[in-house]
């Protein structure tokens, strides 16, 4: 289906709000359409077994057996309906439309009913009665023509050329149909689109990206594969690895399972599945952190674009016990990033999913995900973060990271990227990580939606996989053209030692007014003596200045000794001393605590030293050249990792010769001159 159909169909749909307006709310739209869109695609799939299944119903009806699974065979899914009303027969009954459309509603299987309760949909069809709008309503959407195949007069499926069966509406098509209208709703709601669905280029890429590695498997007659999205939205990118693993393998068996704490995307989700023939009891609903749907599963694929630095702090709880209870055994043993932004969260679950690799090499699985630049960098060593990503490198599951353009997406114009992680690297991957950069691969929009203006292109996208999928050989061969678009680094080369750079701490000494108000203000020197004796004694060596602690010190105790104020024991004072006497002076004296100079802490710095190159050769060359006398803290030493992408691809342009600029200045002051004239006549 082309882009102007499927808006010809949302259209349609959305065309019901001009019967809403006034009586609902802008933001309240979607819980009308959205939900009788599903019920219009439902009762179209259902339409060519309609009769089969009354049939069968009026058979087994009140018989002592199964029957929901002969209803389920007579269908042709894993959902039905018994009523013999339709959306048509509903609408042609004013007075009686809630009536008996809530009596259609409760002839569906159980599992087609639980979508459509996500929506709250027999509280709209009573408020849309007791509007007198329900009638026009089940009108609009039983005019729009949702079927996946066409039928003739006779109720049977019509065949192509081909002999296969004659689409109409496939369910991919459908799902444009859904995320156009999910978009629509979001603006309406100004809600952010982006967290429901992905665009479906952006997802053919990353599907690719995923199962590239794996043609040769996924070619096996037969193979059963598992794909599963703890952020599922709409289904789209579970619906996109289905019809890819199956393109590559008509044979093949794709499972698909998913979670989502959105309910009317996991309700078009769950629809979805259902129309597909899957498992709708494979898409859960409920927050994937705090209440894991899929507990001990493991699975083939995972994928997700779960929302960008959004907050956690709704599940704190349930996941700090899960981190403080079991630990590794967890699924956040790792560590927990910062509070405002999950994803790093979501990956740890995806990676707690991954199948074991067997001592024979078999099993193992693949991860992508979306991320936005924070989970590449946030976070000091030894920060949840960090520590996140030093277990995903040291365990050697990061394969690559891809930069994509900004402005993909519906919600957001950032930079995104794509982590593609496994734990069954091939023998020439291992230890190593690739760094692609697609940034420049896109398309300009030539109407933007939301805040996305840029597309990829087919072109693009096989460009994109195939430099992937030859990423070691691109990034070996300098004469190869695309070479400057990749790179590859060793796991080690991400690490690095964040170390504490010391240096002494340096006085000199003397008394002025400052020195005997910090006297007055000195809690330690206060408790020591009485502080206005002290202050008598302090004043005679205002303007005196020593260089070094032991001639201030004499100079200090002899005067008290003359006034007949005793020295007092112990560490306190004497440190409160140099408190108020003591000034920095970088020619002053060298401090020393039990033998060892003292570390000044306003001059204490921080490097990030790479993990490969020694500290002590790394303090001689860039840190003694500049203050010799610096030395490095090893106690304070820690280990940090982080993927400085952007960094790695940078390239220095150099600026405009000042001619150049001055010229055009010139230019554009000789252009505006000339439109004033034009205006001025």
């Amino acid at each position: 289906m082309n882009s102007s159909k499927h808006t010809e169909l949302a259209n349609h749909a959305w065309s019901v709000a001009d019967l809403l307006r006034g009586d609902y709310k802008q933001s309240d739209y979607g819980k009308v359409i959205l939900p009788f869109t599903v019920l219009r695609r439902l009762e179209c799939v259902l339409e060519p077994t309609r009769e089969k299944v009354l049939e069968t119903h009026d058979r087994f009806g009140g018989q002592d057996v199964d029957v929901a699974r002969f209803l389920r065979r007579a269908s042709g899914h894993s959902f039905y309906n018994t009523s013999r009303y339709t959306l048509k027969l509903v609408a042609n009954d004013s007075s009686q439309a809630a009536k008996h459309l809530l009596a259609y509603i409760g002839a569906f299987s159980e599992n087609a009913q639980e979508v459509l309760h996500r929506y709250e949909f027999p509280q709209q069809i009573r408020r849309l009665d007791a509007a007198n709008l329900l009638y026009k309503v089940v009108g609009r959407f039983a005019d729009l023509d949702l079927r996946p195949v066409e039928l003739d007069e006779h109720g049977e499926v019509v065949k192509d050329e081909r002999g296969q069966p004659k689409v109409v509406v496939s369910n991919h098509q459908m799902g444009y149909v859904f995320e156009e209208l999910i978009r629509r709703f979001a603006e309406q709601s100004n809600e952010t689109a982006g967290e429901h669905f992905t665009p479906r280029e952006v997802i053919e890429l990353m599907v690719n990206l995923l199962v590239a590695p794996d043609d040769d498997a996924l070619s096996i007659p037969g193979v059963v594969r598992t794909v599963m999205d703890p952020a599922c939205g709409t289904g789209g990118m579970l619906s996109a690895a289905e019809e890819h693993i199956t393109k590559l393998n008509p044979s093949s068996t794709v499972q698909v399972f998913g979670q989502e704490l959105n309910p009317e995307s996991w309700a078009i989700c769950r629809s979805d599945m259902m129309i597909k023939g899957q498992d709708p009891e494979n898409i859960k609903f409920g927050n994937s952190f705090s209440d894991d749907g899929h507990r001990g599963e493991r699975f083939d694929y995972l994928l997700a674009n779960p929302p960008f630095g959004v907050e956690w702090k709704k599940v704190k709880d349930e996941i700090e016990k899960e981190y403080e209870s079991l630990g590794d055994d967890g699924r956040f043993g790792a560590g927990l990033p910062r509070i405002n932004d999950g994803s790093l969260l979501f990956l740890q679950h995806m990676i707690s999913k991954m199948k074991p690799v067997t001592a024979d090499g078999k099993g193992g699985s693949r991860v992508a995900i979306v991320f936005n630049g924070s989970p590449l960098f946030t976070g000091a060593a030894e920060s949840g973060e960090s520590r996140i990503r030093q277990w995903i490198i040291k365990n050697d599951w990061l394969e690559g990271i891809v930069a994509l353009p900004d402005q993909l997406f519906y919600n957001t114009g950032i930079s995104t990227y794509f982590w593609i992680l496994t734990n069954r690297k091939s023998p020439d991957h291992a230890g190593k990580v690739v760094l692609l950069d697609a940034r420049d691969y896109f398309a300009k929009m030539r109407k933007s939606l939301g805040d996305k203006r840029k597309y990829l292109t087919g072109e693009q996208i096989g460009e994109i996989t195939r430099l992937y999928t030859e990423a070691l050989h691109v990034a070996d061969d300098p004469e190869h053209p695309l070479h400057q678009k990749v790179k590859v680094f060793a796991n080690e080369d991400f690490g690095y030692r964040r170390i504490t750079v010391e240096r002494p701490l340096k006085l000199r000494f003397e008394v002025t007014e400052e020195t005997l108000t910090q006297v007055r203000e000195s809690k330690p020197i206060q408790k020591s003596l009485d502080v206005g004796a002290f202050e008598t004694v302090l004043k005679p060596l205002m303007g005196r200045s020593w260089l070094t602690k032991r001639a201030a010190w004499d100079a200090v105790r002899s005067a008290m000794a003359e006034a007949g104020v005793l020295w007092p024991a112990g560490v306190p004072f004497q440190k409160a001393l140099r408190e108020v006497i003591g000034v920095r002076d970088p020619e002053g004296e060298v401090q020393f605590v039990k033998g060892k100079p003292e570390p000044d802490s306003e001059l204490r710095d921080y490097e990030n030293v790479p993990l490969r190159e020694d500290v002590e050769e790394y303090l001689r060359r860039e840190v003694h050249p500049h203050v010799p006398d610096a030395w490095i803290d090893h106690t304070k030493t820690k280990i940090g990792y982080e993927i400085p992408l952007t960094r790695h691809f940078y390239v220095y342009k150099p600026p405009r010769p000042l001619a150049e600029i001055d010229a055009e200045l010139k230019a554009l002051e000789a252009e505006i001159q000339t439109l004033l004239g034009e205006v001025t006549n």
